[in-house]
């Protein structure tokens, strides 16, 4: 069945926004009549205001661009209504739609989430699925409704969590993945063919926005903990210790065997650094020490092989 146009308006600020923009662009079929982003925000060593990668995008597409802080002005709400939208694309916006706002397009609003619901709900789904070991996760497509990540679900892919995942790696996949399953739900709900399913709260666990703190490694939890922490949290934060006075940021690491007190060196070589953990240890791959790039525990050790000698503990003050 041929796909039915409609008109869209997209809402959207980060790259994972951007390449589900570019998705509906790509496919040609609906008429974007403009996209909402974030206002620009100080951004680099300047600091000087930087568009979004949404917004980038829209102007390079010559789509009309708002950039509201909110919607509690009428004016805002009124401008909207005047696109006469069919629906609105949500992804990754960084605002809570009021109701108001939801009840605006004539199909209403469709959000794009990154996780299965009602699995992770929140702000930060990719990364606390690898914390907390999952095993997979996905990308649903959901009508929104004014709860938290709570609407109906439209259209649900999966994808698989591999032991070297990282957030940067999974969050890669599932943009590419999301682009379809938004096409496939949009064509639905003009067919009227759309099949919504109610989510089951009792399934759902709140998926917390990431703190810089908690990129801190506890070397008396499990080796295999840390290695999830540790992937879960690139490319941000980066989880770090200390080694002496100085901050540590581990990029890569592997669950290994060996025993010893938590944070221990228990072997040093160009192969890796083996820390003890609360259970089994973690070999250290690729670091980086204040003012220095990231590297390879062997380049690393090039120049600072004193500092990380078998006995040392890593995290002490």
């Amino acid at each position: 069945m041929a796909a039915t146009s409609q008109k869209l308006v997209f809402a959207g600020t980060p790259e994972f926004a951007a390449q589900h923009l570019k998705a509906l662009l790509d496919d040609g079929h609906h008429d974007i009549v403009a996209v909402y982003t974030q206002p620009d925000r100080p951004a680099g060593r300047g600091k000087k205001p930087r568009p979004s990668p949404v917004k980038q995008l829209a102007e390079q597409a010559g789509i009309t661009v708002y950039q509201p802080l909110n919607f509690k002005d009428q004016a805002d709400r009124d401008a909207l209504a005047a696109l006469g939208a069919d629906l609105m694309i949500v992804v990754a916006y960084g605002l809570i739609l009021p109701q108001a706002v939801l009840d605006i397009p004539r199909l209403g609003c469709v959000n794009v989430h990154a996780s299965l619901l009602p699995r992770w709900r929140g702000a930060a789904p990719i990364q606390r699925a690898i914390e907390a070991g999952d095993s997979e996760t996905g990308v649903t497509i959901m009508q929104m409704a004014a709860g938290l990540d709570t609407g109906d679900m439209l259209r649900k892919v999966h994808c698989d969590i591999g032991p070297h995942d990282t957030s940067a790696s999974l969050h890669n996949r599932l943009a590419e993945m999301g682009g379809p399953a938004l096409i496939d739900a949009i064509n639905q709900l003009a067919s009227g063919t759309a099949q919504p399913e109610v989510q089951d709260d009792a399934l759902s666990n709140y998926a917390a926005k990431i703190d810089k703190q908690e990129g801190e490694i506890n070397w008396q939890r499990s080796a295999a903990e840390i290695d999830r922490q540790i992937r879960a949290f690139i490319p941000f934060p980066v989880c770090y210790t200390s080694v002496g006075e100085d901050r540590l940021r581990v990029w890569q690491a592997e669950p290994t065997s060996g025993d010893g007190s938590p944070g221990e060196i228990l072997s040093c070589d160009k192969h890796g650094i083996v820390i003890a953990c609360g259970e089994g240890a973690l070999r250290l791959l690729s670091l980086q020490l204040p003012n220095a790039r990231q590297m390879a525990v062997a380049d690393v050790l090039n120049g600072h092989a004193a500092r990380f000698s078998v006995g040392t503990v890593l995290g002490a003050t």
